[in-house]
């Protein structure tokens, strides 16, 4: 799998210092977070990127699935990130290829031992996300198997995910309440300071005064619960025509999970 350029670290630079001016105080960021809308680490000015994002006076942080960590200019880049989240959703490479169906090239081993390697020379903030799937990677073996994994990266934080959003398969189910109680206690049995992410985010977003903009921004990079486009159309003195008229351009589209409406970005046009 090859590294590319996507956008020049420049424009984005610009763009995000030209955004960061619309935001209050109550509203600027504690971090300027890096989660393309597919894989970070795939953009070739990553390293760059970073740097120059550092100039805004905020830290940098990139979530990342780590499927190119194997690649040492990819940890090279990643160095430069205060702040990264690596995706360990499991260490059991047949759990592995039916939870993120991997890219035919990638090895597994390889991932793996690219993570360690990235762990013991990052000086940054180095967390690590689980995603536990019921009937996918959630039997005890797997999840005992995974923390050990974890407990050796030392990470400042392993946090236990689940679905919240609507997934792109159907049928995929968060585990149940039991399930994430007993992964939590095998990552403190293994002493990672382990956090879960079980629930909403909340409402409370970021607003420019473009409700438009806002949505597409905002959906860009995840699902939008329809309380949270309430909240959103309120803060930009907006109403439910803004909404209307994104859907009606197939801009975005509504979809429902676990009882919740979202909104979801769609690249149709």
């Amino acid at each position: 799998m090859f590294r590319t350029e996507f956008y020049k670290p420049q424009n984005i630079y610009e763009k995000v210092k030209s955004h960061l001016k619309k935001l209050d105080l109550t509203h600027r960021p504690k971090y300027l977070t890096i989660v393309a809308n597919g894989e970070p680490t795939l953009d070739i000015n990553l390293g760059i990127l970073i740097r120059q994002l550092q100039q805004l006076g905020l830290p940098v942080a990139v979530i990342t699935n780590a499927s190119l960590l194997d690649k040492e200019h990819t940890r090279n880049d990643l160095n430069y990130a205060d702040w990264v989240s690596v995706k360990i959703d499991s260490v059991n490479e047949a759990s592995w290829k039916k939870i993120n169906r991997p890219y035919i090239w990638l090895n597994f081993e390889l991932i793996l031992e690219g993570i360690k390697s990235f762990s013991k020379g990052y000086k940054g903030v180095l967390n690590t996300e689980t995603m536990l799937v019921e009937g996918y990677n959630d039997s005890t073996s797997d999840i005992q198997d995974t923390a050990k994994f974890i407990a050796g990266l030392k990470p400042h934080k392993a946090y236990i995910s689940i679905p919240t959003r609507p997934p792109v398969e159907k049928g995929v189910k968060p585990v149940s309440e039991a399930r994430i109680a007993e992964a939590w206690q095998i990552f403190k049995n293994h002493n990672i300071n382990v956090e879960t992410l079980t629930g909403f985010e909340g409402t409370d977003t970021g607003y420019t005064g473009n409700a438009q903009v806002d949505i597409l921004t905002i959906s860009a990079v995840h699902p939008l619960r329809e309380d949270t486009i309430d909240e959103l159309l309120e803060k930009d003195s907006a109403d439910y025509h803004v909404l209307e008229q994104l859907i009606q351009d197939g801009k975005i589209k509504k979809s429902n999970f676990n009882g919740f409406n979202y909104y979801v970005r769609t690249y149709s046009n």
